[in-house]
């Protein structure tokens, strides 16, 4: 049998409409914002091109709108080198956008219209693109999709033999058992408080928290913890713990699925598990130091960088 090489995602394509702010605006106030534009995004489509920018051979699944959005975003898709022959057009429905206002510390607010995003479904473009998941030494799924599609996605990846990662935004709640069952959750810390009802803060409550979803059926949990760096938890009950690395942050959008798209493509060369996070922590952190999602992926070169300018001894927690 032929090696399989291929990370699939399959996954959200939208267009960022990102306006600057002073601060987040309250219920009902106005503010003269600065900074608008426009910028490829959606949670799948980011991980994709992150997945492809670190080198990565990428396919993707997902649907656009016949608009101009939509032709834009795939031809972006294709520039980066993604295989998207099973990105279909819908003429039902537009292309999903969102809202991003960004603050004066690179805090983001985040408002998503899924539009064609809500017509992936499981017969029209999971079961008729099996062959993509028979290639696909990794998929990588979020929740910006209708669940029975992602549910039809994992169940499909576990048939041929794919390790999946399922990024669990926005996080459902309860969370269904099928979505735990997966070989790598990677909550960041709001989702995980959505999923488990437990509040973070400390490394004990992180713990306790990463334990609790491998209890719920995740192989490996790896938690986004922002600034306070991130922490991965196995089903054998060994975790380790990254440290955040030091950048000037601009606008933390597509962070997390820069950290994601990068575990993807350390899962599909077989790195150790702390060897991944902390590839994945190091494009996490690039990606917040640009203005934007699918602009501010890192190169593979980049993370390299980052990664012998500040040297990290990973740490048993």
């Amino acid at each position: 049998m032929a090696k399989k090489e291929t990370i699939l995602v399959v996954g959200s394509i939208n267009m960022d409409l990102v306006v600057r702010s002073p601060h987040m605006p309250a219920p009902g106030e106005t503010i003269l914002g600065s900074g608008f534009k426009t910028s490829f995004g959606g949670k799948g489509a980011n991980q994709a091109v992150a997945v492809a920018r670190l080198g990565g051979k990428c396919a993707m699944i997902g649907r656009v709108g016949d608009d101009p959005f939509g032709r834009d975003l795939v031809a972006n898709l294709q520039r980066e080198g993604i295989d998207t022959r099973a990105v279909a057009t819908c003429d039902d429905q537009p292309t999903g956008v969102a809202v991003i206002v960004v603050d004066s510390n690179g805090e983001n607010s985040i408002v998503v219209a899924s539009g064609a995003n809500w017509r992936v479904t499981p017969d029209d473009d999971i079961f008729p693109n099996e062959s993509l998941f028979e290639q696909a030494a990794v998929v990588l799924l979020q929740l910006e999709l209708p669940l029975p599609t992602v549910r039809a996605a994992i169940e499909m990846a576990k048939r041929h033999g794919c390790k999946v990662i399922l990024d669990p935004a926005p996080a459902p709640k309860p969370m269904p058992e099928y979505l735990c069952a997966v070989d790598v959750l990677t909550p960041n810390i709001s989702e995980a408080e959505i999923i488990t009802g437990r509040k973070a803060g400390d490394p004990c409550e992180d713990k306790l928290i990463a334990s609790e979803l491998v209890e719920k059926g995740a192989r490996n949990v790896v938690l986004k913890l922002g600034p306070r760096g991130s922490l991965a938890v196995m089903a054998d009950g060994h975790f380790y713990t990254v440290p955040a690395f030091k950048v000037q942050v601009v606008d933390t959008t597509g962070a997390g699925d820069a950290f994601t798209g990068a575990l993807a493509v350390a899962m599909r060369r077989q790195d150790r598990i702390h060897d991944a996070v902390r590839f994945a922590s190091a494009a996490g952190s690039l990606a917040c130091t640009k203005l934007g999602a699918q602009a501010a992926m890192p190169t593979a070169d980049e993370v390299q960088i980052l990664m012998e300018d500040q040297p990290q001894t990973d740490r048993g927690a």
